[in-house]
């Protein structure tokens, strides 16, 4: 192996290191206690370290934010394909992604809600992106019928993130989540 080929392998070790770092403490301590000095110190590099890797905690969001999606695409993607039917498939891509959103809070922030340096609805979105919204595509392709697929993709995901979001914030009632989302995917099945 050459010292260059070596040095690529360490450096790519490093970060996804640092991205996992990130992870786990935004996770158990919410992204405010995600800094470049308690990185440095949970990682065992110095924030020099963390620099060249990444320019900032807005940068490792970023990172976090395309491995949740590639997580969030995979998960979706098992739940459509088990599905025996459309419909099926339609309701059990709808739970995963609650699911989802649900056990990985912080994750699901970096993804849909804090302002991370990536390129949404461009030519330029990174295909781990791509792969979350073609899973969702995908699950609406058989029931768009002359529906325009992107734009009632669109809608639905807008729908399920509008109720995950208003209830995580305390707007809407946990209780009656269930009934939410079962009423949501009812009305794009038909």
């Amino acid at each position: 192996m050459s010292i260059q080929a070596r040095r690529e392998r360490e450096q790519a070790e490093r970060e996804r290191l640092i991205v996992k770092a990130a992870r786990e403490l935004a996770e158990s301590e919410g992204w405010d206690a995600v800094t470049t000095r308690r990185l440095a110190t949970e990682i065992e590099y110095s924030q020099p370290v963390l620099y060249s890797h990444f320019k900032g905690k807005d940068a490792i969001m970023a990172a976090v934010a395309v491995e949740g999606f590639a997580d969030l695409a995979a998960e979706l993607r098992a739940a459509r394909t088990s599905a025996a039917d459309p419909r099926q498939a339609l309701a059990a891509v709808g739970s995963a992604y609650a699911a989802f959103a649900e056990r990985r809070p912080a994750l699901y922030d970096a993804m849909f809600t804090h302002a991370v340096d990536l390129p949404f609805a461009t030519p330029q979105v990174p295909p781990a992106l791509q792969e979350g919204f073609g899973e969702l595509r995908e699950t609406m392709r058989p029931i768009a019928g002359d529906d325009n697929v992107d734009v009632l993709t669109e809608t639905f995901w807008s729908g399920l993130h509008g109720l995950l979001t208003l209830m995580r914030n305390g707007r809407l009632r946990r209780p009656d989540h269930e009934k939410r989302l079962a009423l949501l995917i009812s009305r794009f099945s038909h």
